[in-house]
């Protein structure tokens, strides 16, 4: 009786079920990203072509913030180079305007010089002409030439040593000229083309009305105020002995500095000048360099950003229309896993991963072609390429991202197409 009620109680238990059986669907990290990759390989061609537009999108990225963060960094150097030493002094006269022509006295060169930092400074300004004088040319001994008229400039010697000038021919005026008030001139280089002078071995001069002044340099160019190539330049003293101080224009003095100068020297170039009446003066220092660089960095990023986000709109739009082919087309595929078990999670994860890989392919390959690009245009300019390394680490995440959110709409749509409707198709 004992054997039977326990074959009995055998009977009525319940069989053990497969291990297998009883593991619920799954889909590991590992088994996505092959599908991933299984999906993207499957059809290169359109896989590189959708990605085209993320490429260009993460390249514009990288390329606008590389080449705008290159352009920052020359406009730092160009300004240390010049702007950021050049200080103007300019004569306003005061109250006294009528009555003070000229404010700057006679030894403003050597008080402005004298300052810590100064290397150089001179004053200068336009002189007025009479409207019957015109600047001509002859060499010496062979009459006149033919009338035009160029700027006429009084400068002292160190405002032509201020401005930086590059002689092609010949030299500058100096102090030994101003102390004897000598008629000598220094001539642009566009001056001396169109007076037909070539050479200063023959000793050619220029006629300022009839006033003969001997030409004794010829400036190639200027690293300051480049309208001094299209003037003829005299010496300050003797502008003021033919025709008087400036009437109409008020008279400026240009200083160069050292680097980290130029504020101090501002500041204190009205006082050396003139401490009895330092309000004749304005001195206008260098913008801040800082300034400049967000004015002109925030032009070009805005400018091309915008470019970029086109870009990456571009290429959201080819990742969705893809994939949502690529949905349309493997309905049976998606059946078939269906049936097997596979959820609607697992169908929207991998045409998720399979959009994400686009978009991630597209964020690598538009990262180097934009570094590519920020250093051939660096190259070919000689400039340093400057790229920030979080730039270069977000941009391939920025493909990630876009080939996301291109993939969302596609995968929903997938996980919710029918089992049975999908195998019939």
């Amino acid at each position: 009786m004992t054997g039977r009620r326990r074959s009995d109680r055998a009977l009525r238990r319940p069989a053990p079920r497969n291990p297998a059986l009883r593991r619920r669907s799954g889909l590991s990290p590992r088994d996505l990203l092959a599908e991933a990759l299984a999906g993207v390989l499957q059809r290169p061609a359109r896989s590189a072509l959708t990605s085209l537009g993320t490429v260009l999108g993460v390249g514009a990225f990288i390329a606008v913030l590389g080449l705008t963060g290159t352009a920052a960094s020359q406009i730092d150097g160009r300004f240390n180079e010049l702007t950021a030493t050049e200080v103007t002094v300019q004569d306003t006269g005061g109250d006294d305007t009528r009555h003070v022509p000229l404010s700057f006295p006679a030894d403003a060169d050597r008080r402005i010089t004298a300052l810590n930092g100064v290397t150089a400074a001179g004053v200068l300004w336009n002189v007025r002409l009479p409207t019957d004088q015109a600047v001509g040319t002859s060499l010496l001994g062979s009459g006149t030439g033919s009338g035009m008229r160029p700027e006429v400039v009084a400068a002292s010697a160190g405002a032509v040593a201020a401005a930086g000038p590059h002689l092609g021919q010949g030299r500058s005026f100096d102090a030994f000229h101003e102390d004897r008030r000598l008629q000598v001139a220094v001539i642009g280089s566009a001056v001396a083309t169109r007076l037909g002078i070539t050479t200063l071995q023959n000793g050619p001069a220029v006629f300022i009305g009839s006033t003969p002044f001997t030409v004794i340099g010829i400036l190639e160019d200027v690293d300051r105020r480049p309208d001094l190539l299209m003037s003829v330049m005299v010496p300050r003293s003797t502008a003021e002995r033919i025709w008087g101080p400036p009437a109409d224009d008020r008279a400026t003095m240009l200083i160069s500095t050292r680097l980290g100068a130029a504020r101090q020297v501002a500041d204190e170039a009205a006082l050396a000048l003139r401490p009895d009446h330092p309000e004749y003066f304005k001195a206008v220092a260098p913008p801040d360099p800082r300034t400049l660089r967000t004015g002109v960095g925030g032009d070009l990023s805005s400018l091309f950003l915008l470019l970029a986000a086109v870009c990456l709109v571009i290429g959201s739009v080819g990742i969705a229309n893809t994939t949502l082919v690529a949905v349309m087309e493997r309905t049976g595929e998606i059946g078939l896993r269906r049936a097997l078990g596979a959820k609607g999670a697992h169908i929207t994860w991998q045409f998720l991963a399979e959009s994400a890989a686009l978009g991630l392919i597209g964020g690598l390959v538009g990262t180097s072609v934009g570094t590519s690009v920020v250093v051939v245009v660096s190259a070919s300019h000689r400039w340093t390429p400057v790229i920030d390394p979080l730039t270069l680490a977000a941009a391939p995440v920025l493909g990630l991202t876009t080939g996301l959110v291109a993939g969302l709409y596609p995968a929903w749509r997938a996980a919710r197409i029918p089992p049975a409707e999908a195998l019939r198709r």
